[in-house]
C-alpha cells in the first residue's frame, strides 16, 4: 500500500487540528513542521515516493 501526497495531506492536517486543539502552544512548532515538510517535498518530489 502507497500513500501519495494526496492522502497524506488531510491526514496531517486532520492530526496537526486535533492536536492544536487539545494543546494550543504546539500552533508554532506545527505550522512550522508542516512548512518544513511541504518545501521539502516541493524541492524534492522524489522524496515523496
Amino acid at each position: 500500500m502507497t500513500i501519495s501526497a494526496i492522502t497524506l495531506t488531510p491526514l496531517i492536517s486532520l492530526i496537526a487540528g486535533v492536536l492544536i486543539l487539545v494543546m494550543p502552544r504546539l500552533l508554532n512548532y506545527i505550522v512550522a513542521i508542516y512548512l518544513i515538510i511541504a518545501g521539502l517535498l516541493g524541492l524534492f518530489p522524489h522524496l515523496a515516493g
